[in-house]
């Protein structure tokens, strides 16, 4: 079975590795994942380029070729470059070696040059040939330069709104696919829904705030998204649960918060009336999940600053 490799992003690496294996999962669920510092392995049925496509954390992606026990190639190893007509080789140092990696790519391209009938293009090549280094394994694989798809734009954002990347991984985890809907009956300023309907998932927003919900439809309108959105009280969710396949949200409501009603008190009425067999992802202040009775299947804690960190909840 195929092996596609990842290199992720540091920053959050447990949210990082666990997003990429939920998205394998949710493609294949037979898919098997691997772990060294920061390369994921995914084994999977599931093409890399999928994978890549809907990842928030992942630097570098492609597919494993072999491992490798020393520098040694043959022709046999080209066979990815025969529609090919240039490469560039990249070498990734995840081990506690040092390398001269910009003399090791140089001498790679002049005896890949010798052996495969390619020129080699270092700005926009075909094929990019990875050679990855770490203390456990080396692995030989390549990739292609992705097409980076742009971003949702927004007409108007909020100082406290959520990160898009923390939206996108929230719907990530909890393993919504193309076609499905999410929720986020605390929408604010859109963002959730701009993530899912930028990755082909459908969304629906609820907002009590008149600004807010104007913001969201101005934000949809203009990346020509069809999200449903309705203003009102967040409890109107309960009533088209049978709409949705799953939760995400940013709880909004804190010492800012325009309800007349404890901030708290809403947000555990909010938990009560979760539907039961929904995927669900929800943030909130750390140290408030204790007060929630929801018994997630896993937390993340996500560092603002000295006197912020957020929490992650999955079910």
């Amino acid at each position: 079975m195929p092996e596609s490799f990842f290199i992720l992003s540091k920053d959050h690496l447990e949210l990082a590795k666990d997003e990429i294996i939920a998205i394998a999962k949710t493609y294949d669920r037979f898919a098997k994942s691997k772990s060294i510092s920061n390369l994921m392995i995914i084994q999977s049925k599931i093409n890399w380029e999928k994978i890549a496509a809907r990842a928030t954390f992942a630097k570098i992606s492609g597919q494993i070729l072999r491992k490798m026990s020393g520098l040694f190639l043959g022709e046999d190893n080209f066979e990815i470059l025969k529609n090919a007509k240039t490469f560039a080789c990249r070498i990734v140092n995840l081990s506690s070696k040092q390398f001269d990696i910009p003399e090791l790519e140089s001498s790679m391209g002049d005896m890949i040059s010798k052996l495969a009938p390619v020129n080699v293009d270092l700005k926009n090549p075909d094929i990019i040939i990875y050679l990855i280094f770490t203390n456990q394994e080396n692995f030989f694989g390549f990739s292609k330069l992705e097409k980076t798809t742009p971003r949702p734009k927004k007409v108007k954002t909020h100082p406290h709104e959520l990160d898009w990347k923390l939206a996108r991984v929230m719907i990530n985890l909890i393993g919504l696919k193309e076609g499905e809907t999410v929720c986020d009956p605390f929408c604010g300023t859109g963002t959730i829904l701009l993530e899912a309907e930028s990755m082909g998932v459908k969304a629906i927003g609820v907002d009590f705030d008149e600004k807010m919900y104007q913001i969201s439809k101005e934000n949809l309108a203009i990346n020509g998204f069809k999200s449903k959105l309705i203003k009102g009280d967040f409890s109107k969710f309960t009533s088209m649960s049978d709409k949705f396949d799953g939760i995400v949200t940013d709880l909004p409501y804190g010492t800012a918060s325009k309800s007349s009603e404890n901030p708290q008190e809403l947000i555990k009425k909010f938990v009560a009336m979760l539907p039961r067999r929904k995927k669900i992802a929800i943030m909130c202040k750390k140290g408030f999940e204790k007060k929630l009775n929801m018994n997630p299947s896993k937390t993340y804690d996500i560092y603002r600053h000295k006197s912020l960190t957020r929490t992650i909840l999955i079910k």
